[in-house]
């Protein structure tokens, strides 16, 4: 199994349009992908409500669907920018939505997570992790007028997005080998990363760490196969 990662597309920010994307979609049942795992943050902001989709939306889940007819499996895991989306309307475009994956590429396995969650000393990140994805909001981006639902969305992002630089400067290198150290056991010999936006790897225990550079920096996808002795 041929096997294609990608990362932190932000279409719609710092992504820009989806043509690029949508070009390198087309080819990847001729490259012998069988298997997408998209990480989350695919555009700058989703929120799984009809209300809130663009036509760049619409345009990059159609090339999805297009995928899947075609008999090429779509993982998806929610993002840091993702709202709502495992229960809501978009979760069908998908074979999984959820916050973490597991799979195999040959003898190697992998255990797949957005990563956003990992740094725990930055609390205030953290708070708003939660909240942006608490019932209560999920409320109120269902009841109130879509316009007032997208602008508290959007600006709450805004806001956040220049407060504690501190955490945003390096990446967590400590925090994120201490969870690869409790999680790799299970039985995995892979953590694969995103959000982090630069590529890194890591040894860690008698596995790795693997940080998916960001799809914007350089249109990357990352290929996994099957190795052959």
């Amino acid at each position: 199994m041929t096997v294609a990662i990608i990362a932190d597309c932000h279409l719609g920010g710092p992504g820009g349009a989806a043509e690029a994307l949508l070009a390198q979609l087309e080819t990847l049942k001729d490259r012998g992908c069988r298997r997408v795992v998209l990480m989350g943050d695919i555009f700058h902001v989703w929120v799984g409500k009809r209300s809130f989709e663009t036509p760049l939306i619409r345009q990059v889940l159609d090339a999805f669907e297009r995928l899947r007819d075609a008999g090429i499996r779509l993982d998806y895991i929610e993002g840091n920018r993702d709202f709502f989306i495992a229960r809501g309307p978009y979760a069908k475009v998908f074979d999984t939505v959820s916050t973490e994956l597991e799979f195999e590429v040959g003898s190697t396995r992998y255990l797949a997570v957005h990563g956003d969650g990992l740094n725990d000393r930055d609390r205030q990140y953290l708070f708003w992790r939660w909240f942006s994805k608490s019932l209560p909001v999920r409320w109120a981006v269902s009841t109130l007028p879509p316009p007032v639902a997208r602008y508290l969305m959007h600006s709450s992002e805004a806001k956040l997005a220049k407060t504690n630089f501190k955490h945003k400067m390096e990446i967590p290198r400590e925090a994120i080998l201490q969870y690869a150290a409790r999680r790799l056991p299970e039985g995995y010999d892979v953590l694969v990363l995103g959000h982090f936006h630069e590529p890194r790897v890591w040894p860690s225990g008698t596995g790795e760490v693997r940080i998916i550079d960001a799809w914007f920096n350089q249109h990357h996808i990352e290929w996994l196969e099957a190795r052959s002795d």
